[in-house]
């Protein structure tokens, strides 16, 4: 049984997809079927990102509960995600190794066009993967050498200047069974939201599956990606957007930043493998290891929140340069036993991370060695029609350099036992020891700051199969988020906190292609950091989400399929001692999406439509930024039509927000647009 669930894990997408019951090793780092995990768990295969044209990693979650997808609108050089109430920034993996999302902008950005599938864990994971948030872990999974030969070209073109080509060619090495090669190829280039921004990006993943053995097998995976252009800046002030003016509102393309100016230019590179060994009929060895490496110049100019009256806002400048190096390496040794009326997986598992990050800062956000900050104005523009022409390149200083270290190991033990073929029990525990330092140089001269942080979580879980097909569960998990700053008399602040308790019911009918998952959680972070009336931050506050997710997928005929899902959370956050349990910014009580396909039959066969809906309500601002005031809900509208002319010809059309609905996404600070209509036409050969 253990053999067959590894080898099912091992599948193209295609075929777990075409089959709706999902089989995912993010959630117990061992191939299970995530009807039988008693923790949440969605996925998005391959056959989904091309039927949604997903060419932006923060689009892949539209269709599913507990995400809010883009929550800082359409932003082209970052990610963006808000996983049960809670900030996806640390939250990024793949092929079970972290990417590193660190110094403010030096973010791994994860190209989906080199995926097979991305796999979304919710609650706390720091059980299997260390520190992490509260809110959950988004596990990508890179496309890998296939035993047949395939392959397929795709060219696109749409609106917004998109073009893009693609290569995926995979199968046997000539002459050989017993290496495998994938080589996957990607140029795409297009416009931004705002007036002047664009992006270019170059992307390049080959593999090779070596089986050294009848026991052995070593997969190496490699990427070299990267992006050229002019970043967005989609800050926006309420003033203009959810809020009227004398003016009427601020246009969504209106760049407030500096396009002639602004620059990104992001490369970067990974090395790695994934070891599967078979010692006996009982225990098996894995190992994963990637290194990467990211160089960044990134150059953006960024309108204040404040509003001069009666129309000028003023700008400051991000600058960085830099970039890191970062070493993963996970070791597991699994163990399946049975008897008569039990199953037992045993995992032992050590972890090793470590990132080197180097780089100048020359912000107008200065940070001084002492702790205090201060905010340098380069200048003023008119919200409603900047002027880019009387712009002059800012004076920023002298640049504060930093050297970053930060280490983590971590030794885990995890034990799922399933007893009668009815009941399942899962226990394990996790050691952490995490080191970190951050040594800069500004005019005040040398500082240093970080932390040592050593911490234990746990995790638990019981689920009950019955015959009918519904699988009660509830369960238990925690996490752990270091802080690298220190409190007022220069001690670390401990490690932020969470827990989640869950409970859930996953039902399977029988002879129903197709499952419906429900699940309640209630999750809180401890020691979360709030100002006092003295001034100084306090470690007393804490950040707490409750909610309730339904999702489904399947098959309501042999031809129509559905997808549906429905999120109500309720997050909360102390701000300061005078403002506690806030509604949180970003992050509504109220989400639901639908999406059907319709394959036709007969005459009509090889062509296909699509269609999808996407609600998301109403939000509130940061309850410290002054005035509160509400954003509204918005309604989405997504459509696809494809034909497939024969088995290797195939034309498809999308359409995102089909009705160019003007929306806001969010507000904290700033306000932020929500993406317009994208019209996406592609044309593919597969051979």
């Amino acid at each position: 049984m253990g053999a067959a669930g590894a080898a099912l894990a091992q599948q193209d997408a295609t075929e777990v997809e075409t089959d709706t019951v999902v089989v995912s090793a993010t959630a117990l780092k061992v191939a299970t079927p995530t009807i039988e995990t008693p923790r949440a768990v969605s996925e998005v295969g391959r056959d989904e990102l091309d039927r949604r044209a997903v060419d932006k990693y923060d689009e892949t979650f539209r269709y599913r509960s507990g995400v809010v997808s883009q929550p800082y609108g359409s932003d082209n050089n970052a990610d963006w995600m808000f996983l049960r109430g809670f900030s996806a920034e640390g939250s990024t993996y793949q092929d079970g190794l972290r990417l590193f999302r660190t110094g403010g902008y030096f973010w791994w950005m994860t190209e989906p066009y080199g995926l097979e599938r991305v796999e979304l864990l919710k609650g706390p994971s720091s059980i299997l993967y260390g520190e992490a948030p509260p809110g959950g872990l988004v596990n990508a999974v890179s496309k890998r050498p296939t035993a047949e030969p395939q392959g397929e070209i795709e060219l696109q073109v749409g609106n917004k200047g998109h073009r893009q080509i693609g290569i995926d060619t995979s199968g046997p090495v000539s002459g050989r069974d017993d290496m495998r090669y994938r080589v996957v190829g990607m140029v795409r280039e297009g416009d931004g939201e705002l007036d002047g921004t664009d992006m270019d990006r170059y992307y390049f993943a080959p593999s090779l599956a070596v089986d050294v053995s009848e026991d052995t097998t070593v997969t190496f995976l490699a990427s070299v990606q990267k992006d050229d252009g002019v970043p967005t800046t989609g800050f926006f002030p309420a003033y203009g957007t959810v809020e009227g003016t004398p003016f009427g509102k601020i246009d969504p393309e209106t760049n407030l930043g500096q396009p002639d100016y602004d620059n990104l230019d992001q490369r970067q590179l990974s090395l790695g493998y994934e070891l599967e060994h078979r010692i006996n009929d009982t225990w098996e060895f894995q190992q994963n290891f990637r290194y990467s490496n990211l160089d960044l110049e990134l150059r953006s100019v960024y309108p204040n929140s404040y509003v001069t009256p009666p129309r000028s806002i003023s700008r400051g400048v991000v600058d960085r340069d830099g970039g890191y190096d970062a070493f993963t390496l996970d070791n597991r040794f699994i163990a399946r036993t049975y008897t008569e009326n039990t199953e037992n997986t045993l995992l032992l598992g050590a972890g090793y991370q470590r990132l080197d990050l180097d780089y100048d800062n020359a912000d107008s956000f200065r940070t001084l060695g002492d702790g205090s900050s201060y905010f340098v104005n380069i200048d003023t523009v008119d919200m409603f029609d900047p002027d880019h022409r009387a712009f002059s390149g800012p004076e920023t200083g002298d640049p504060t350099h930093h050297d970053v270290e930060k280490e983590q190991v971590g030794v885990y033990v995890q034990d799922k036992f399933r007893l009668n073929d009815k009941w399942i029990f899962l226990a394990g525990a996790r050691y952490d020891s995490v080191d970190s330092r951050d040594v800069y140089r500004d005019e005040t001269g040398r500082s240093r700051e970080g932390y040592d942080d050593d911490q234990v979580s746990l995790t638990g879980g019981v689920m009950y199969l019955a015959d009918n097909g519904l699988s009660p569960y509830v369960s238990y998990s925690e996490s752990f988020t270091p802080l690298a700053s220190t409190d007022a008399s220069g001690e670390s602040y401990e490690p932020l906190e969470g827990r989640q308790f869950e409970v859930g019911i996953k039902y399977a009918p029988p002879g129903f292609d197709g499952y419906v998952t429900v699940s309640a959680f209630d999750l809180e972070e401890s020691n979360t950091l709030i100002t006092s009336s003295a001034g100084a931050q306090r470690q007393i506050g804490e950040r707490s989400s409750t909610g309730i997710e339904i999702e489904g997928m399947g098959y309501l005929t042999d031809n129509l399929k559905l997808t549906a899902s429905y999120t109500y959370t309720d997050t909360r956050v102390d701000v300061s001692e005078e403002q506690q349990d806030e509604h949180a910014p970003l992050v509504p009580y109220n989400m639901a999406s639908a999406w059907l396909d319709y394959d036709f039959a007969g005459a009509l066969h090889g062509l296909s439509v699509g269609g999808g809906v996407r609600y998301v309500g109403s939000s509130a601002n940061s309850p410290d930024a002054g005035e509160t005031y509400k954003v509204p809900s918005y309604t989405l509208y997504d459509a696809v039509v494809r034909y497939d002319v024969n088995e290797h010809w195939g034309a498809q059309l999308n359409v995102n927000n089909l009705t160019d609905e003007e929306y806001v996404s969010g507000c904290d600070f700033y306000c932020y647009y929500g993406e317009s209509r994208s019209v996406i036409g592609s044309l593919s050969y597969r051979f």
